[in-house]
């Protein structure tokens, strides 16, 4: 008969129908646990729920069962998966299928007909040949945070305590889910798989009492048989010198624990820096701007600019205009990757004296008779106007 189809399975297990394999392992896992009978002693509710993620499961997880839950909306353990492609042209939509004469009792075949048709309905139906299923380790996920750190620490490095939540080995179970030995499964006998019927065929299907192992475990109650359990930490991160926004830091071994002894996952920390109000940081090279006065820029000086090593004297070239930029080698940021370093750039800006002294206008006008030339001679022919 075909499995019930009124509850989606998608939505049962709360994935989506694209989800891959590996997502509907995960949430089979998740949410068996949570609904698990021993983990529900004497729940009704919770033992029929265990019994619809097992059926929802068992055709999810097989490729050729689930293409034909895809394509019908049901899967039929009376149809052969592998040839269910619509009925041919005008013929009858209603498959029925004879396996009067067929051999199901798993004896040998005839000579050169390669085994029983109980191998061949295996084949079709993905059988495990009564093999128990043991759970699969799997890794701890990866996670992110975002971090926000000041000018200096980015380009001096820094060492930050950083407050993380993440899925740690359960210290009870040590990981495992489970607590004393392994029972075989009485059910199943520890194979795993029980028969089941349907007309004159049999075949088999995971057991349901031990989702398919063979062992009755009993449930770690700290875990509820997870294996994990979520526990804030606080750890010390190093920040390298010349990290910039937009960059990640990575933590190896503090993302999620893995399961059943796999390795953890990392954290990954996405930098952001906040502004400085004097350097400006544009990769690894920094732009600062210095006001010089009009002598200065009109005979030439040396002044005192700041960079990030302390003040660094400058030459400021004679006849300098406002918006000239010097360059400083290797004034700049570390990278953050082999400690190279980029540069500064001062862009010199002229500030003009107020002429609240009569000196200072006396003086102005006498700079106008000395040199009396037109700023702005060549300003309408380069405008074209």
């Amino acid at each position: 008969m075909p499995t019930t189809s009124k509850t989606d399975y998608y939505e049962l297990l709360g994935v989506p129908r694209k989800a891959s394999a590996k997502d509907i392992r995960n949430a089979f896992r998740k949410l068996a646990r949570k609904y698990h009978p021993d983990l529900n002693p004497g729940d009704k509710a919770a033992e029929e729920k265990f019994k619809q993620l097992q059926e929802a499961y068992d055709v999810l997880s097989d490729s050729k069962k689930r293409q034909m839950y895809d394509q019908y909306g049901f899967y039929s353990e009376n149809v052969p998966t592998g040839d269910y492609g619509g009925p041919s042209p005008g013929g009858n939509s209603n498959v029925n299928f004879d396996f009067n004469g067929f051999d199901f009792s798993g004896g040998a075949g005839q000579a050169g007909s390669g085994g029983s048709f109980r191998d061949l309905f295996s084949q079709f139906f993905g059988g495990r040949g009564g093999a128990a299923v043991e759970e699969e380790a799997e890794p701890g996920s990866s996670l992110e945070y975002k971090l926000e750190i000041d000018f200096w620490d980015a380009v001096r490095g820094a060492v930050k305590k950083l407050q993380i939540t993440r899925m740690d080995i359960c210290e009870t179970c040590h990981g495992t889910g489970a607590i004393g030995t392994p029972q075989t499964c009485s059910t199943c006998n520890g194979t795993g798989t029980v028969q089941q019927a349907a007309g004159k065929m049999r075949f088999n299907v995971p057991c349901s009492r031990c989702g398919g192992t063979g062992k009755l475990r009993t449930p770690c109650k700290t875990c509820g048989g997870e294996g994990r359990v979520r526990r804030n930490e606080t750890i010390e991160v190093r920040i390298p010198a010349g990290v910039a926004s937009g960059g990640r830091v990575r933590v190896a071994g503090k993302g999620n624990a893995g399961t059943m002894g796999a390795p953890p996952g990392d954290l990954y920390l996405h930098i952001e820096v906040r502004p400085h109000p004097f350097f400006e940081r544009r990769g690894n090279d920094l732009y600062t701007k210095v006001p010089v006065t009009v002598s200065e820029a009109t005979v030439g000086a040396k002044v005192e600019v700041p960079t990030i090593d302390g003040r660094s004297l400058v030459r400021i070239p004679p006849a300098t205009n406002s918006g000239s930029t010097l360059r400083l080698r290797e004034k700049g940021v570390p990278s953050a990757r082999n400690g190279a370093r980029g540069d500064q750039y001062v862009e010199i800006q002229i500030v003009v004296p107020k002429p609240t002294d009569e000196r200072v206008r006396n003086i102005m006008k006498e700079l106008e008779t000395v040199a009396p030339d037109d700023p702005r001679k060549d300003l309408f022919a380069k405008a074209g106007v």
